[in-house]
């Protein structure tokens, strides 16, 4: 699978440009020769992007189903790229299949992907695509995840990680907010498995040599089940000793961070405090992406994949994604990145290298 440039014909429509990562996709997009309708809730961020990049425009909140459905009835796909998703993902899905509309979205929350596949049937009798999660959660690690499988088709563990840049968005710091207050998961026979934050850990070399690896509730853990089958899965962050031991210790205040009004203060901080990284951050800061399978014998196989930043990664990947299924189709449902566009299309994108799979 190689990246096509070239702009679909049909019309698409993605929600949350004004945010951080949806501007960038907007003007990617633009620059590729896409003409998306802009859409969001604050009207003079959107109409100010929209009049700058020559598109046209939608303004209406999530929970306005009428004015959505009304805005997503004359395009063939959305791009949600509002966060945090666990608020904006589900109405979005739903006027998409009410409209028979493809959905797209770049979140990374293990919610949101068992959410997709539990209307994967509607979504079929709609004859619409639903594939959550073409941004950088979780596109390489799903595409390392398949390509493991077809390396050892008879796997029953799968490990996924990555060493990346710290800096985040707003919108990706408000959604680690809300999800500190739920713990780690894994997947552990096939079953979603609540476990403690930090309580996961392992020496990982991610292509530079050994790192501590903590384990995360990354989305993986529902995509990567439905991608391969393998029942058993977990997903590692390269971190700091130091960051592990805090990220323990907010195991103890996890009731209070499932409070609505303490994530809630911890937000507005984000929005005060948190300044997303410069395009020079994201053009110097690459990511390692590591994977490894284990059968019932006790063979292993590892792959490892060097990417772009996590940010660059995402628009590239969301347009290249969403790009092909307009121009040549595929079968309606609900399905992951890999299973889409195949194991190899994480190796196509710019900044990325080729899969390398070891023994």
């Amino acid at each position: 699978m190689t990246v096509v440039s070239s702009p679909p014909s049909q019309p698409w429509l993605l929600y949350g440009a004004n945010g951080y990562t949806g501007e960038l996709i907007a003007r990617e997009a633009v620059r590729r020769g896409f003409k998306p309708i802009l859409a969001g809730r604050s009207r003079p961020a959107i109409e100010r992007l929209a009049a700058e990049l020559g598109c046209p425009s939608a303004v209406f909140e999530v929970d306005d189903h009428t004015t959505m459905v009304a805005a997503v009835a004359n395009v063939a796909a959305v791009l949600n790229c509002a966060g945090p998703f666990s608020r904006t993902a589900r109405p979005v899905m739903q006027a998409c299949l009410a409209c028979h509309v493809h959905y797209f979205d770049i979140a990374g929350e293990i919610d949101i992907f068992e959410l997709a596949r539990s209307v994967d049937e509607k979504a079929q009798r709609a004859s619409m695509v639903l594939c959550p999660g073409i941004g950088f959660d979780v596109v390489p690690t799903d595409c390392l995840a398949l390509k493991l499988k077809l390396a050892m088709p008879d796997a029953t563990h799968l490990a996924l990680g990555f060493e990346a840049n710290p800096g985040v968005s707003k919108g990706t710091a408000k959604t680690m907010v809300e999800s500190a207050g739920l713990g780690s998961r894994i997947r552990q026979d096939g079953t979603i498995v609540d476990v403690p934050l930090a309580s996961r850990t392992r020496r990982i070399d991610f292509g530079g040599g050994e790192r501590l690896a903590v384990g995360i509730p990354w989305g993986d853990i529902a995509t990567a089940y439905f991608t391969t089958g393998i029942p058993n899965i977990e997903v590692f962050s390269a971190m700091s000793p130091e960051a592990a031991q805090r990220l323990a210790r907010t195991n103890w205040l996890r009731p209070l961070l499932r409070r609505r009004w303490v994530q809630s203060l911890a937000k507005f901080g984000i929005d005060r405090g948190i300044t997303p990284p410069s395009a020079t951050q994201r053009e110097n800061n690459a990511t390692f992406v590591w994977g490894e399978v284990r059968n019932a014998a006790g063979e292993t196989r590892t792959a490892r994949v060097r990417t772009a930043n996590g940010y660059a990664l995402t628009i590239t990947a969301s347009l290249g994604i969403l790009g092909e299924v307009l121009r040549h189709g595929t079968a309606p449902g609900y399905t992951t990145p890999a299973l889409l566009v195949g194991p190899d299309f994480v190796a196509t994108l710019p900044g990325s290298t080729a899969i390398r799979l070891d023994s």
